[in-house]
């Protein structure tokens, strides 16, 4: 009897966890009052709460997709960055960053071509936001990332003019010492 309790315990927890999947899972068959009447990219329609992502005027609304809006890609930066976070002048601690980038069809050859100048602009960005406390306590807080990518955004307008629509903060990490 010993022996079959964490057999019992393991086939009830799969059962539990398959209910509970079933009875949260979405129904595919009815559509949403606030999806019905979704745009051409087959978001929901831009509301108050919508936020302008960039000088070509797209709207971004609550639950965009996975997938770039047509006429867009992305183009992920081949390395991490690593930023150093300092306090009193030792290395405290070490923030690891992954950004894409969303541009139009065909620009990622442009923003490969210029990853050099892009990672400086966003290196230097990053440093900044370091040295100002951005990356101590609760790093993560939306209103610390938002900054954050609003001035990494900024940072590729020198390099790239307009053709960069949004900065995507792909993985951050921070591991004190």
């Amino acid at each position: 009897m010993v022996k079959l309790l964490p057999l019992i315990l393991l086939i009830g927890g799969i059962g539990a966890g398959v209910g509970a999947g079933l009875a949260f899972a979405p129904s595919g068959d009815a559509e949403t009052p606030e999806h019905a009447a979704g745009d051409e990219y087959g978001d929901a329609p831009a509301t108050e709460t919508a936020i302008d992502c960039g000088p070509q005027g797209t709207k971004v609304a609550g639950g965009a997709s996975d997938m770039p809006p047509e006429g867009r890609e992305y183009a992920k930066m081949s390395n991490q960055f690593v930023i150093p976070v300092i306090s009193n002048d030792k290395v405290t601690s070490l923030v690891v960053a992954s950004l894409s980038l969303e541009v139009g069809t065909g620009v990622s050859e442009t923003v490969f071509a210029r990853e050099p100048k892009l990672r400086d602009a966003f290196l230097r960005v990053f440093l900044d936001h370091a040295s100002i406390g951005g990356f101590d306590g609760n790093f993560t807080a939306a209103t610390r990332l938002a900054s954050l990518r609003t001035a990494l955004l900024e940072s590729t307008r020198p390099v790239m003019g307009n053709q960069v629509s949004d900065v995507l903060i792909t993985e951050l990490a921070r591991q004190d010492s």
